[in-house]
């Protein structure tokens, strides 16, 4: 069966990029059109996208067209262009009176018109396209208000007749929050009274909260988030209204597949030399490459950690504080850290480069190739997580035998197996309690089992062999969206 998918979200790799919702909505797209589906991608043609590096051409019947809402009045044109490696096509909204900014995100005053109206733009393109989606899934509160609009403005068109909505939650700690005073922003009209009342007595309009209520369906990346959404540790304000979904079947769980297009040590376009699970050498010989690029003292046994990161609370990264100068200090071990974001994460992998100069190397910003090279070179990945709604970084480094380091949460929990040694079945390292204590465990857990050769080979050989790949988890995605079409 095939079907007829639209896609809303604010970001999309290679195009525009902050976080994992980039590659899980490209990737996605990806594998529905190669599985024969009509997937259509819309996404803010954003200023900071290089026009000259990508072949994207102006959809002729889509061009300076009127986007009016709220008292506001655009103008936006279509440009057409392909995914990487893909045939699937992605339309780019083009208003630069609100995506020609610096940022993908602003502080603006306007930030909330952004998004509303590239959720609108992206409806209405399909009206002029005269396509009938059967699913319109929207990604994030960006594109939240999407179920309502379409159950409320767009309702009067019956090109929508048969369209079921869904809403994916990428990460809860981000809900679209604005002022009461926008409501004539949303634009409702006299369908106003299905903004949620008490929240906007209480001063507030609440994006994800009115995906969570109107969509027909809410999934979220990974099993246990769906589970840990419906409490009040983790749900944000939002547990109750999960609870309700979750009751009547309607939230799902999907761990996200990883595209081994672009993260496998079998053809990674990044490394010189390519290994599978029974060429390890190569694997051994490109860390110590690494090490000796960024002029890190090593022996042939050293141990080799990294971390890729946003510098955010959610990243758990306070763990280290306590737990790893005294490893560093102590033990055959070096660790390069690759990341940006708050200032105190950011000055002490600083500090702790000065203080280790022979074993720490702390890259500000990012880097992909630098990326590519810490997932192929680490012997083990550090991921301490507060909470982690699926993550991707743990599953590219068990694919590159890079051993994950992670806490029990979120889609760490679903993706990596804690090692036993007795059976010698799982697939990295896995810790409960968020406190350095328990930090300070894992880390010298694996660094213990790296100084055990056979034990070590097995685990890197268990993780190699795992497949997350979007062939298995966007099949899961197709049986949801067959069994909301199916829906009366």
């Amino acid at each position: 069966m095939s079907l007829r998918v639209a896609m809303v979200a604010a970001e999309v790799t290679p195009f525009a990029k902050t976080g994992g919702l980039a590659d899980v909505v490209a990737a996605l797209s990806k594998y529905l059109h190669g599985a024969g589906h009509d997937v259509r991608l819309f996404v803010p043609y954003y200023g900071r996208i290089d026009r000259s590096s990508i072949e994207a051409y102006p959809v002729e019947f889509l061009q300076d067209l009127p986007l009016e809402f709220g008292g506001h009045r655009y103008r936006y044109s279509v440009h057409s262009a392909r995914l990487p490696n893909s045939d699937a096509r992605i339309y780019l909204i083009d208003c630069p009176v609100l995506f020609a900014r610096s940022g993908i995100y602003t502080a603006d005053i306007d930030e909330h018109l952004r998004f509303l109206a590239l959720t609108r733009a992206s409806i209405e393109c399909c009206q002029r396209m005269g396509w009938s989606p059967q699913i319109f899934h929207f990604n994030d509160w960006h594109t939240a208000f999407g179920p309502l609009l379409l159950k409320s403005v767009y309702a009067w068109d019956q090109l929508f007749a048969n369209t079921r909505s869904l809403l994916t939650i990428h990460n809860i700690g981000y809900q679209g929050i604005m002022a009461a005073a926008a409501l004539p922003d949303v634009a409702l009209g006299e369908k106003s009274y299905r903004v949620h009342q008490d929240d906007l007595a209480q001063g507030r309009i609440n994006s994800l909260k009115h995906g969570v209520m109107y969509a027909d369906i809410v999934t979220t990346v990974s099993p246990t988030y769906a589970r840990e959404l419906q409490t009040p540790e983790f749900g944000m304000g939002l547990q109750d209204d999960l609870v309700v979904r979750a009751n009547k079947g309607e939230l799902v769980g999907i761990l996200n597949g990883v595209d081994y297009d672009d993260w496998d040590p079998r053809w990674d376009r990044w490394l010189p030399r390519h290994f599978g699970p029974y060429e390890l050498e190569v694997k051994h010989s490109l860390k110590h490459q690494l090490l000796s690029r960024l002029q890190l003292r090593s022996g042939s046994d050293t141990m080799l950690l990294g971390v890729i990161s946003r510098f955010t609370i959610q990243k758990g990264l306070d763990l280290l504080f306590d737990a790893l100068p005294p490893l560093l200090a102590t033990r055959d071990l070096c660790f390069i850290a690759l990341g940006s974001g708050e200032d105190r994460y950011e000055r002490f992998f600083a500090h702790l480069q000065q203080q280790f100069p022979e074993r720490v190397v702390y890259h500000r910003g990012y880097s992909d190739e630098l990326a590519h090279w810490i997932e192929a070179a680490s012997d083990a990945f550090v991921m301490p997580s507060l909470y982690e709604p699926c993550g991707l970084n743990q599953m590219y480094s068990l694919r590159y035998g890079t051993i994950p380091i992670v806490r029990r949460t979120g889609g760490l929990a679903d993706s990596v197996q804690i090692y036993d040694p007795a059976s010698g079945q799982g697939t990295g390292i896995v810790f409960k309690d968020f406190n350095s204590t328990a930090m300070s465990w894992a880390l010298r857990s694996a660094i213990d089992l790296y100084r055990q050769p056979e034990h070590w080979r097995r685990i890197v050989q268990n993780a190699m062999a795992r497949d997350y790949s979007w062939q298995h988890q966007g099949k899961l995605y197709t049986e949801l969206y067959e069994t909301l079409i199916a829906r009366e």
